[in-house]
């Protein structure tokens, strides 16, 4: 099996996420459920974001609403713009994003935004047919990908389920600046979930219709982009990006002053993005910065790069990072007739903006993958130990001579402070290799020696060593252990 099949069963079998509605055989594909375990993590990495990205940062947060009326999608252009190609097989009637099935077959990448005659041509180019029966494909289409809702008993309002999460930032922003008392350059972020119609949702966790975002959009002086003095504790940080078909590890201040990267403010950016990434247990050497060709940036993007990790299905965009200038504040202005202006310096200007827009889900899946190994005696899951979804599991070695009593009041003193999770059911071995499995990174063993001396063995996932630590101060110790 691959390492996507690898993960896909780990994650059916033990319940991370599964398909939501599984039990309807029509139940629409692209909306995935996440279980306990998955919960866990998932949780456990949007406290990474926040620690490593909102609170290093000192960026404010907000939460806005999931519906939004149709003219903020007017101002932002998303009625007009957010589109994919489509094509249908003339013979099963299947649907298909034609930049996705073009590449598959050329073996190139295929920009989104080509036109429908484009996308025509390099069908009949390459031969492409319907991946399912080999019919023929119909004339490209373009088709808004927005989730449409009426508000009101009659439906009397239009709106729309959000696309993604960061028009509420930018609607939000003059109220937000000003309670806040904010100053130049000012970061919001926001978690949440959005919606997509995707064409043709795959792979599980990749291409979703019900999409989980952690978005930083960063509000900043385009004269002052330069003038940014935590740019200093990053400048000889390297980054990972494709340069001339390979990748290239390249200082921020390199990449400033030749011209790759924008300006410092971006590089920073850049780089708290990368080191973010770096903790979450993603390989450094399966990371890279991609810089987009003008015929793929989005409409609002003056430059846009995505932060890619390679996985066993390829590469895979998690974060895009776009710098969209003053596009968004000046839209809702216009169609708001409200002023997004703030003063800077004495200097009245609007905002320029750069954003971090990060799939959560996408994330996820990928942390799994790069962490799973099928080691000769088990399968193990090597997260970091605080993305874990259990910190530690307890074991009595048998279920006699007062070893359950006291597993279980250790038990009940570590589920206050750490995920933990209780178990006697089969063999001690037998029980290591299930919480291997899942990521849990100590088990703990109450045995003979214990009912003597309160020490317990505690068992190191890794390494699978084995040390005693008296039970009044396991809390500590496993504090210090997950950092």
């Amino acid at each position: 099996m691959s390492k996507y099949d690898d993960v896909m069963k780990l994650a059916l079998e033990r319940g991370f996420f599964f398909q939501s509605s599984e039990i309807y055989a029509d139940a629409p594909a692209g909306f995935w459920e996440y279980g306990p375990l998955g919960t866990s993590m998932k949780n456990k990495l949007i406290q990474l974001w926040r620690k490593e990205l909102v609170k290093r940062d000192e960026m404010l947060e907000i939460d806005g609403s999931v519906i939004m009326p149709e003219d903020v999608f007017i101002a932002s252009g998303h009625l007009k713009s957010f589109v994919d190609p489509l094509v249908e097989c003339k013979k099963c009637k299947q649907v298909f994003r034609a930049d996705k099935i073009i590449s598959e077959k050329s073996g190139q990448i295929v920009p989104e935004r080509l036109s429908e005659k484009e996308f025509d041509a390099l069908i009949s180019k390459y031969n492409v047919r319907c991946p399912n029966c080999k019919g023929e494909l119909s004339k490209t289409k373009i088709f808004n990908m927005m989730f449409k809702v009426g508000i009101g008993a009659k439906d009397e309002k239009v709106a729309y389920l959000r696309p993604e999460t960061c028009q509420s930032i930018f609607v939000d922003f003059p109220r937000v600046f000003r309670t806040m008392r904010c100053k130049l350059p000012i970061a919001i972020a926001q978690t949440g979930r959005v919606f997509r119609n995707e064409i043709s949702p795959r792979q599980c966790l990749l291409r979703l219709r019900e999409i989980i975002q952690a978005e930083i959009e960063v509000f900043f002086n385009p004269s002052k982009a330069n003038e940014f003095e935590k740019f200093e504790s990053v400048k000889k940080y390297k980054l990972r990006m494709w340069i001339d078909e390979k990748i290239v590890e390249i200082s921020c201040e390199d990449a400033v002053s030749k011209g790759i990267i924008s300006n410092k403010l971006i590089a920073y950016y850049l780089a708290i993005l990368q080191q973010f990434y770096e903790k979450t247990g993603i390989k450094r050497e399966n990371m890279r910065f991609r810089t987009l060709g003008e015929d793929e940036k989005a409409f609002y993007t003056k430059q846009g790069l995505d932060f890619e990790v390679l996985t066993s299905v390829g590469w895979i965009e998690l974060v895009a990072c776009n710098y969209r200038t003053d596009y968004d504040l000046s839209g809702h202005a216009k169609e708001s007739k409200k002023d997004f202006s703030v003063i800077d310096d004495g200097e009245k200007i609007i905002p320029h903006v750069f954003e971090l827009s990060m799939g959560i889900d996408r994330t996820l899946f990928c942390i799994m993958e790069n962490s799973f190994e099928r080691e000769k005696e088990r399968d193990v899951l090597k997260v970091p130990f605080y993305l874990a979804p259990i910190t530690c599991a307890v074991f009595p070695l048998v279920n006699r001579e007062g070893m359950p009593e006291k597993a279980r009041e250790i038990y009940e003193m570590l589920r206050k402070n750490f995920d933990s999770f209780y178990d006697d059911s089969g063999s001690i071995g037998r029980r290591y290799r299930r919480m291997d499995e899942v990521g849990c990174p100590f088990c703990i063993t109450i045995d003979s020696q214990t009912m003597k001396d309160d020490t317990v063995t505690i068992r190191d996932r890794d390494s699978m060593k084995q040390v005693r630590v008296k039970i009044n101060e396991l809390n500590d110790w496993i504090k210090k252990m997950i950092g």
